[in-house]
């Protein structure tokens, strides 16, 4: 479905600069942005993804990942087609970067309202825009969370991160809850592996604390890429410096996409780098896409207050963000 885009400028001949994400693409009549979704339609820019999902899923938020955002709830995952970023490691690659070939059979037209009659029918406590990156589809986004808040949910938005401050401040009044890749601390890696910057994510991040929304942050850990031990700790003390509080999740790569010569990341790896986090002064640090139970350590008596086999929680111990044991705040949101 078609829309006009809620942020961009208009030159003369007709020229468009799109607002909504970081590449601040320059569009002529007829040319399409990066992200293949955003079209210059005549001196209007037009959203040419609205309400057209290729995937939804009732998950748990700990997959978004989200570890202290409503723990044990589910989210109803939501994703349309098209991404601002070209990552040769991405997993759903098929549906984020080959929208030119998207099979409209699989392609559901769903307005907002349809989204949240859904969401309320399973029971879900949260909308997650999800999957490929929501930037690409933030008029949606941003009418469903609107909706959605009037209901008596929640929103998430999982992403890159490479939004510009004016598509931040449309969302900030509706996403409760943010996970953002912070994919390398060294910018070369974005431009060359990505397509992207590394400062716009930074600046990203430090919106997103600064507005006191929650906030976690995922790094996909891919040998010989990104994986020295000063990307490690560059990455670790970014986080530390922006807040302890912020849960960083460690993740392993599989080999995948453009990338199946590259090695799956060893477990001695993701330890070395939760170590690193711990050292750095990060309160919550967790390993994913590894065969492990995910624990939550208090930050004070230093027991474990929540613990997850997979994707469910086998024990908590939170009681109202609080510790059980000795009455301590766990940061986050919780039930």
């Amino acid at each position: 479905m078609l829309r006009e885009s809620v942020l961009y400028s208009r030159s003369a001949k007709n020229i468009i600069l799109c607002d909504v994400c970081s590449h601040h693409c320059r569009l002529s009549d007829g040319q399409s942005g990066v992200c293949g979704v955003r079209l210059n339609d005549n001196g209007i820019l037009i959203v040419k993804n609205y309400a057209e999902l290729v995937t939804y899923a009732v998950d748990p938020i700990e997959k978004k990942p989200l570890y202290h955002f409503l723990p044990g709830s589910k989210a109803y995952s939501i994703a349309s087609y098209g991404c601002n970023f070209r990552c040769g490691f991405c997993q759903n690659f098929a549906i984020a970067q080959k929208y030119q070939n998207t099979d409209k059979r699989f392609i559901e037209e769903v307005l907002p309202e349809e989204i949240v009659s859904r969401v309320k029918k399973t029971g879900a406590e949260s909308i997650a825009y999800t999957y490929t990156e929501p930037t690409v589809f933030l008029e949606y986004v941003i009418e469903t969370a609107k909706l959605a808040k009037e209901n008596g949910l929640k929103n998430v938005f999982i992403s890159n991160g490479f939004f510009t401050d004016k598509a931040f401040e449309l969302l900030v009044p509706y996403i409760d809850g943010y996970n953002i890749d912070l994919k390398s601390f060294n910018d070369d890696f974005y431009v060359k592996y990505c397509g992207g910057r590394l400062e716009p994510v930074l600046q990203t991040i430090k919106r997103i604390a600064d507005s006191g929304k929650w906030l976690e942050i995922t790094t996909l850990i891919i040998p010989g890429k990104n994986d020295t031990l000063y990307e490690l700790e560059s990455v670790a003390s970014y986080i530390a410096e922006v807040s302890l509080n912020i849960p960083w999740h460690i993740t392993a790569f599989y080999p995948q996409n453009l990338f199946l010569s590259v090695p799956a990341t060893p477990i001695e790896k993701m330890e070395k780098a939760f170590s690193i986090g711990v050292k750095k002064g990060l309160k919550y640090v967790y390993l994913g896409n590894v065969a492990s139970v995910e624990r939550t350590v208090c930050p004070v008596c230093k027991k474990s207050v929540i613990e997850r086999e997979g994707y469910r929680i086998s024990l908590c111990n939170v009681e109202n963000g609080i510790c059980v044991f000795c009455g301590a705040k766990i940061d986050g949101v919780f039930l």
